[in-house]
């Protein structure tokens, strides 16, 4: 399963939700790539996939500098998973791949989704 591609996150963290833009990549056989939100864009270090599921670290400055561990699964275009930054308590994360298909079920009346 491929994993590269634009992923858009929501990460639930105790000071609240933050929204992010992770984008995958392979450069030379190696998984790589970038992680944007809080007004900041960053490189992504250790990106290892192995099957469905997806780790990789980040050091972010905002809202707090912090060392961030994801740990993710792939199901398809979407995924879910986990945030740890040191002791704090873990948040969870979820995402979905931009470009992918939209599923009816989401879709409010009239196809007015994302308007309820």
């Amino acid at each position: 399963m491929s994993v590269e591609g634009t992923w858009d996150l929501s990460i639930s963290t105790p000071v609240g939700r933050i929204k992010a833009v992770v984008t995958l990549h392979r450069v030379d056989g190696v998984l790589t790539g970038t992680a944007e939100g809080a007004g900041q864009e960053v490189a992504l270090s250790e990106v290892v996939a192995d099957g469905d599921r997806v780790t990789w670290k980040q050091a972010v400055t905002r809202p707090l500098r912090l060392n961030l561990a994801f740990d993710v699964t792939v199901d398809g275009d979407a995924l879910h998973g986990v945030s740890r930054a040191g002791r704090l308590p873990s948040s969870r994360v979820t995402g979905v791949r931009r470009g992918a298909p939209v599923s009816p079920a989401a879709d409010g009346p009239a196809g007015t989704a994302g308007t309820a």
